[in-house]
């Protein structure tokens, strides 16, 4: 393979004169039901279905299931769940496995025009007892040839097809191979754009070939960067690489992940990094498109998650209120309360994790407390006893609890409120927690902490 650089607006001249004479334009994911769809495949089909709907074209969602052996009915169930979750809606259906009239149609042809060959293979099949058994495949015919491509994000690219010799497309007229359906439905669909992994770029010249062969027009190609782990090694499940509905079970927006995912690769020119699927649609350019592998960071992620917790702030809430009440089994909660754990987390992940720890516990039932922790480093057991005292006239009326600090200093006195409260050395600050509890709980637990010093 060989890749020349030409001066980008050239291509793009050119690439822009092909897109008006193909338009409508069509793009298409065709994701094989053989596994999970995971993060990258979610990423392919976001680039595709933001250039379709920036050009008022057509989304296809084709399932690419003509591998019987190792495709499920639960991976395509989790692919359609997936796009639906993510809001990416297609406007058609495709399933490979119920196409086989039409490839074969295809098949024949090539046969009949001499551009495929049925060939004897000698099977690789352990289970054959028959030393030498052979077996049929059809092979296209390669006619040794440089093809030369334009792809909108790499630019002009060549091969050489010599050294792909005679390749097989089907092992039977009724069981096609993968470069064959995929070139043949592009082409019954009408895809004018082909946006898809890198790992494709090598199968591009072989299908240049069929669709040459059977006279199709060819698309415009644009293949897209991998997604890397933070060491720049191919991204693994624990770096990231696990299905998009995990990501949903882990707490994650949709359109958090959309956005994050938009941004893995490309780069819309602007410091903008919170952007609505509608804002994408008008910003997304595939010639920004980054050639190199782009870094999957989990912490940027879970930025991008709170900032659209942020944006749908009164969804979020009335879900950690649920949350809570359903761990609790209490009525409507404090305002502050929901405030307070929206502040301190990512996802709705968190707020699971929160509770299975028990880091709210000490709003709902009493805390349990270490004596020796109710005095501030920098005090004493007897003025400890009189602070708390004091404050038990005091609560209620935040400005005179912080005056009265304020006159004998804020650690001796917040801060054994404040763990005489929660009983946690980390926690929201006192005044929070007297809103959240009342003035007469409050008080009780000021009162108790009084009591464990005496």
């Amino acid at each position: 393979m060989m890749l020349r650089g030409y001066a980008k607006i050239s291509i793009m001249n050119k690439l822009e004169a092909r897109s008006k004479q193909l338009k409508p334009v069509v793009t298409r994911m065709a994701p094989s039901p053989t596994g999970n769809l995971h993060i990258g495949g979610v990423r392919t089909a976001l680039f595709n279905y933001l250039y379709a709907r920036q050009n008022g074209g057509k989304f296809i969602l084709r399932i690419e299931d003509t591998d019987k052996e190792r495709s499920k009915k639960e991976f395509e169930e989790n692919i359609l769940e997936s796009f639906s979750w993510l809001g990416l809606d297609y406007d058609e259906l495709h399933r490979q496995s119920e196409r086989g009239g039409v490839y074969k149609k295809y098949l024949e042809k090539l046969i009949e025009e001499g551009q495929a060959y049925i060939s004897q293979e000698e099977t690789r099949d352990k289970i054959q007892e028959t030393k030498g058994a052979r077996e049929s495949v059809i092979r296209f015919k390669n006619p040794n040839k440089k093809i030369v491509f334009e792809d909108m994000i790499r630019g002009q690219v060549e091969f050489d097809t010599t050294d792909l010799g005679d390749f097989v497309v089907a092992k039977s007229l009724e069981e096609p191979l993968y470069h064959l359906a995929v070139v043949v439905d592009d082409a019954e669909m009408g895809v004018t754009n082909v946006i898809r992994g890198e790992e494709h770029l090598s199968n591009t010249p072989r299908q240049i070939l069929i669709l040459e062969a059977l006279g199709f027009a060819r698309p415009i190609y644009a293949h897209i960067p991998l997604i890397l782990a933070q060491d720049r090694s191919k991204l693994s499940k624990r770096a990231g690489a696990v299905s998009a509905l995990e990501y949903r079970d882990q707490g994650y927006l949709p359109e958090a992940i959309l956005n994050y995912l938009a941004l893995l690769g490309w780069n819309p020119g602007t410091e903008q990094e919170i952007f609505s699927l509608e804002e994408l649609i008008k910003s997304f350019d595939p010639t920004k498109i980054q050639k190199g592998g782009a870094i999957f960071d989990t912490e940027k992620l879970r930025w991008v998650n709170k900032e659209w917790m942020g944006r749908t702030r009164d969804k979020t809430q009335e879900t950690i209120n649920k949350k809570i009440q359903g761990k609790y089994g209490v009525g409507d909660l404090h305002p502050e309360l929901v405030q307070t754990v929206f502040e301190r987390v990512e996802t709705l992940g968190d707020i699971d994790e929160m509770l299975e720890r028990g880091e709210l516990e000490y709003f709902f039932s009493e805390p349990t407390l270490e004596v020796e922790k109710i005095i501030w480093k920098k005090s004493n057991k007897e003025d400890t006893i009189k602070h708390l005292e004091k404050l038990t006239e005091l609560v209620g009326n935040d400005d005179d609890v912080m005056r009265y600090a304020e006159e004998v200093g804020k650690g001796d006195v917040l801060w054994p409120l404040r763990y005489a409260l929660s009983g946690q050395e980390k926690s929201p600050d006192p005044f929070t927690l007297m809103h959240i509890l009342g003035p007469e709980k409050s008080v009780e637990r000021v009162k108790r902490a009084m009591e464990l010093l005496q």
